[in-house]
């Protein structure tokens, strides 16, 4: 049901879920399934968000040589020693019967001869474990299955259009938010309040991200009081298209099927750097391909020694997006580099997306439930927006809902953050590869900056990545080379009052 956010019954609600990507839309089918009246607003259509754009696949421990302690332990050594045992393991485990549930709901796996999914290797995994649709369009096939059954549950009501720009807080519990649409601001009462608004990549000029994945929920979470964690984590996806701005992305799964990673000279480089070469883990290919590129150096993708035919059936998706930048996917090296993709940190919450505000919780990559670690292991992405949407929705909806005093609205967004100029000041300074002089410039300039959502989570991501004076997983020092066995873990980032 679609219900304009003015509407006078949309005021109240059961569960307020701000973001429809993959975690949103799965939470409102939880909550509409126990029979609570939903709200989910997002701040385009339902079919734009960044999920649509996920390739690879959803990783679980399916296969009859494969198990959830296998995965968790492909999981905790990608993390780089701080991702957290107890989240991992409910990840891994969880993650069996929300595949299950997908099928159940109509997703459809691409399947092999004999019926059963195919699973693909990606790297850093240990099995084929990844479950994949539509060859590499598993986001948008996933979707639309769920966007199809939440336009169909009459419990749902859907507010597109429309954005969240405060939480109904007094910063010990939360009631509701604040929704803008159609030129009104509107309070929405809610008994728990969901954040699933995605992560933060369009904050670099050289992304994998569509434009609005600037951290919104992140900022607003942030503003009223919770505490966010691991924000230096910045995922940079190797193999992006080596373009300029907006990255096409070369799924993983391709080097899971036996792409190679070529220099100039036609030599595979990943061989001499990781006994899995391709199949490293993302931030191994990612510094080796950075510092090949600092030395004026290009690196290359290769599918062209494997069957046409199986490129083309396997990757349609990749090989008519390649098509579109004039290579052929299945026979010309592809230039390669990093572009901002993922981010591990987030606003911090337990193993069931319980934040430090009472009745907000947090799911998908706007959260950080401390499973991704350092480093985030391939196609274990989508397989959190359902883990933890579903434990998000069962823990809200059996607690109390907190006793929140009334507060004034907050103040429409006036300024406009220069998007053109943050994202290159983030790329060059919090990109990569970073330094001191680097990050120290970025924050003052980020200081000078009028408030507004992307420069508060711009500043999270750069201060948390100067305090860190270390190099792990995604966050690589110039300064500090080397893992520090003093700095496994973080402390969350509280709200202060210069950003109040």
């Amino acid at each position: 049901m679609r219900g304009a956010v003015g509407e006078r019954a949309s005021h109240r609600t059961d569960v307020l879920i701000v973001g429809a990507g993959l975690a949103g839309l799965y939470a409102s089918l939880e909550a509409a399934a126990r029979g609570a009246r939903t709200t989910l607003v997002t701040k385009g259509s339902l079919q734009s968000s960044n999920s649509f754009m996920a390739q690879g696949g959803i990783a679980a421990a399916i296969g009859p040589d494969d198990d959830p302690a296998l995965h968790a332990a492909d999981t905790l050594a990608v993390g780089r020693s701080i991702a957290d045992p107890a989240a991992v393991d409910v990840l891994v485990r969880d993650g069996v019967r929300r595949v299950a549930d997908l099928e159940r709901l109509g997703v459809e796996w691409d399947r092999d001869d004999a019926g059963r999914p195919q699973l693909a290797r990606e790297g850093g995994h240990s099995r084929r474990r990844i479950l994949h649709a539509g060859g590499a369009a598993t986001g948008a096939a996933i979707a639309r299955t769920l966007i199809g059954r939440v336009l169909a549950d009459r419990r749902i009501r859907v507010a597109d259009h429309a954005a969240a720009i405060g939480l109904l807080s007094d910063g010990d519990g939360c009631a509701g938010g604040w929704i803008l649409g159609r030129d009104e601001l509107v309070p929405i009462h809610a008994r728990m309040t969901l954040l699933a608004t995605g992560g933060a990549g369009a904050l670099y000029s050289r992304t994998t991200n569509p434009p609005g994945a600037t951290g919104d929920g992140i900022a607003i979470a942030h503003r009223a009081g919770a505490d966010v964690r691991h924000m230096e984590f910045v995922q940079f996806h190797p193999t992006a298209v080596a373009t300029g701005g907006r990255a096409f992305l070369v799924s993983e799964a391709v080097r899971g099927e036996g792409a190679h990673l070529l220099s100039e000279t036609g030599e595979r480089f990943m061989l001499g750097e990781h006994p899995d070469a391709e199949l490293a883990p993302r931030d191994v290919v990612t510094r080796v391909i950075q510092a090949r590129l600092a030395a004026g150096r290009t690196s290359y993708l290769s599918l062209r020694h494997l069957d046409p035919a199986l490129v083309e059936r396997r990757f349609p998706t990749l090989v008519e997006g390649c098509a579109r930048l004039g290579i052929d996917l299945r026979r010309d090296p592809v230039p390669v580099a990093p572009a901002a993709h993922y981010l591990m940190g987030g606003i911090a919450t337990d193993i069931h997306g319980a934040t430090s505000i009472a009745g907000l919780f947090a799911a998908g990559e706007s959260a950080c439930t401390g499973a991704h670690g350092a480093n985030r292991l391939a196609s274990n992405s989508l397989l959190e927006c359902f883990v933890f949407a579903h434990r998000a929705v069962a823990a809200g909806l059996d607690a109390a809902p907190p006793v929140v005093a009334d507060g004034p609205p907050p103040e429409r967004p006036l300024a406009r953050a220069p998007l053109a100029e943050l994202r290159r000041r983030m790329w060059n300074g919090a990109g990569p590869l970073r330094d001191r002089e680097g990050l120290e410039r970025l924050g003052a300039w980020l200081d000078g900056r009028p408030e507004s959502n992307p420069v508060r989570v711009a500043t999270l991501i750069a201060t948390a990545a100067l305090e860190r004076r270390e190099s792990r997983g995604s966050h690589l020092r110039r300064d500090y080379p080397d893992p520090d066995p003093t700095l496994e873990g973080a402390a969350p980032c509280r709200a202060t009052s210069s950003m109040t």
